[in-house]
């Protein structure tokens, strides 16, 4: 056989067996080093199973993942640098950003080159507020999100109940009474006595009389965990039943302390754990299996890379204006359930829940 044809034959090969199945580049980047590297670690932790679940199946139309990993050490100068290289390198997605400062450099550079991006842990309402292009979306609480949860319900369960709304007058505080109370209006429920206490103080028991007196079956108390504390063993003191209900302040094993026997009954809202989520139980299982904890991040990043590939079976997986589109276009389903985008690019998606307190702790409240 001539030398000539012995080279050409495996290129002939090559040809005859059809076109390679090319790798599409995606990254995840936040605090893989610094003191918030174990919420980096769990970020990771979703993308890889995803990524491994997916090319399991046969990737993307054929195409396999490949996942880059980016640190941003909730930097904002870090998480442009980092957000720059993943363009460059040709990532077209990027799942990340965990820190409100680093995420909002970032989505301008994600923006100017049309790459989609998808959050899953920063709350700061000017993300989406001031969004920095149609490309960028957000699959976690908003700021604001815990205020109309918690005013749903208290307009659910004291439907028939007198309501007072307290508040500390801090930002934090007044700021979550005032966003309750207007969602709990909004539903259809006024409140029965609106007060601001002074923050700090050592004695609630006039507080706790007036509340008493105006027959209050439901306290919902907009301020920090030492000051419900208090005024929850003034109203037990006065033989007050009334349910407190606070924000995610009151998720603290300090709170159960400084109440003591007080703290039984006391409702608040913090984020979901999406392990309890009726689709989560196998992936969770196996991410346990090696070693992971699927807590925090894990899920939720995990939900993302998933909502990229659905949007990547609609649309070229390469366009990210068309990908961002495919997204904002419907309801896509994720194992922490359906998801589906506003306007301003905020996931649809129940992101709070009630828990409750008692001597041992605390769990969900249904």
């Amino acid at each position: 056989m001539r030398p000539a044809l012995v080279r050409l034959l495996p290129l002939l090969a090559l040809c005859a067996s059809g076109p390679a199945a090319a790798d599409l580049r995606i990254a995840v980047i936040g605090p893989m080093t610094g003191p918030y590297d174990i919420l980096g670690a769990q970020l990771r932790a979703g993308a890889e199973k995803a990524v491994a679940d997916i090319n399991a199946t046969g990737g993307i139309g054929g195409d396999r993942l490949v996942l880059d990993v980016e640190d941003d050490a909730c930097r904002a100068d870090d998480a442009v640098a980092a957000a720059n290289r993943a363009i460059g390198r040709g990532d077209v997605f990027v799942l990340g950003h965990l820190c409100a400062g680093a995420a909002e450099a970032a989505a301008a550079v994600y923006a100017k080159s049309g790459t989609l991006a998808i959050t899953p842990g920063v709350t700061a309402n000017g993300l989406s507020d001031e969004r920095a292009g149609p490309t960028v979306f957000r699959l976690a609480a908003r700021d604001d999100g815990q205020g109309a949860f918690l005013g749903a319900e208290l307009a659910r369960r004291f439907a028939d109940g007198r309501v007072a709304v307290l508040d500390d007058g801090s930002s934090y505080g007044k700021g979550l009474a005032e966003a309750t109370r207007a969602a709990m209006n909004a539903a259809g429920k006024r409140e029965a006595l609106v007060e601001t206490y002074q923050p700090g103080a050592r004695d609630y028991r006039a507080l706790a009389g007036r509340l008493v007196d105006d027959a209050i079956d439901a306290v919902m108390i907009g301020g920090w965990h030492n000051d419900v504390a208090l005024i929850v063993e003034a109203l037990r003191v006065r033989g007050s039943k009334a349910v407190v209900i606070g924000g995610d302040a009151l998720a603290t094993s300090e709170y159960r302390v400084a109440a003591g026997e007080a703290v039984a009954g006391t409702l608040f809202s913090f984020f979901r754990d999406w392990r309890t989520a009726p689709g989560t139980a196998v992936t969770a299982a196996a991410i346990r299996a090696s070693g992971t904890e699927p807590e925090g991040y894990v899920l939720p990043a995990y939900a993302a890379v998933q909502l990229f590939a659905a949007a990547a079976a609609t649309a070229p997986a390469r366009d990210g204006p068309a990908l961002a589109a495919a997204l904002a276009a419907g309801e896509t389903p994720t194992l922490i359930g359906p998801v589906s985008f506003d306007a301003k690019g905020d996931a649809r998606l129940d992101f709070y829940a009630l828990y409750r307190w008692d001597e041992r702790g605390f769990a969900p409240a249904d």
